[in-house]
């Protein structure tokens, strides 16, 4: 009888103590439930520095867009016309005068230009679309444009790698021009010519905007103008110093037979 009393009152003593530890006063249950809610936010926020890119808390990742962004230039393989441009007429070997204040005998991109072409390019002394005095090394249908790829005075902004929409199509590397020798076609009154870039003018060499964007050609003491042509493109098309013609890049697999392409 005493072990069992004994027994009895250890357990009531148990008892009496594991109540006594469960209870919890009302402040002590606030701040362990506050305690749990800032746990939780933390655990949130590591979530989201240590997976940056998924929007959604529950690590969906977000639907994909499409974003539509204007072509950059070299991507950009649409040849557009450059209309009502006033042309003038050069020629290899041209030499300095009051309309030409550069020297023809080289180019922008060919210091040994007359030389290479075969001699002065005569305008006066004509063979068909050729010069008469001799049969030319390089195509006689030839244009020159108001900007050069190669001009160490180009800004930053205005790199051929930039601009130029078939740069790097056409880069070779080192230092060698992606205009030279493009071609393009030129339309007066029904007549249409096709003939290569060979040299840089009239005027400027930085008019990249003209050339490749379409804007109107800037001022010069040509009237304004906006290509020069070869004398062969001069005949071909009927034009003298000073008419207006249409002019835009070309490819050149859309280059048809004619006299630009058999003068070899």
């Amino acid at each position: 009888m005493q072990q069992t009393g004994l027994l009895s009152a250890i357990v009531l003593c148990f008892l009496v103590q594991e109540t006594q530890a469960e209870y919890i006063s009302l402040d002590g249950e606030m701040a362990f439930a506050s305690h749990i809610e800032q746990q939780h936010a933390d655990y949130l926020a590591d979530r989201r520095r240590a997976i940056p890119d998924i929007i959604c808390p529950f690590q969906v990742p977000p639907k994909a867009r499409l974003v539509l962004e204007d072509p950059v230039p070299w991507e950009d393989t649409t040849h557009r016309w450059r209309r009502g441009i006033t042309a003038t007429v050069f020629w290899v070997g041209e030499k300095i005068s009051e309309r030409n204040p550069t020297s023809n005998q080289m180019s922008a991109w060919d210091s040994n230009w007359e030389i290479n072409y075969g001699g002065v390019d005569q305008p006066s002394n004509r063979s068909g679309f050729q010069p008469a005095a001799f049969a030319p090394r390089m195509n006689p249908f030839y244009i020159a444009l108001p900007y050069d790829d190669l001009a160490p005075e180009s800004s930053p902004g205005a790199q051929a790698s930039k601009i130029v929409p078939w740069y790097w199509k056409s880069y070779k590397g080192g230092w060698s021009s992606t205009c030279k020798g493009k071609w393009l076609t030129i339309h007066y009154r029904g007549k249409v010519c096709y003939a290569q870039w060979e040299d840089v003018g009239p005027y400027h060499n930085d008019d990249w905007q003209y050339v490749f964007k379409g804007n109107a050609p800037k001022p010069n003491p040509n009237s304004n103008a906006g290509i020069e042509v070869s004398p062969a493109v001069r005949d071909f098309l009927g034009i003298r110093s000073g008419y207006r013609v249409a002019w835009k890049f070309v490819e050149q697999a859309e280059i048809p037979d004619g006299p630009w392409t058999q003068w070899q």
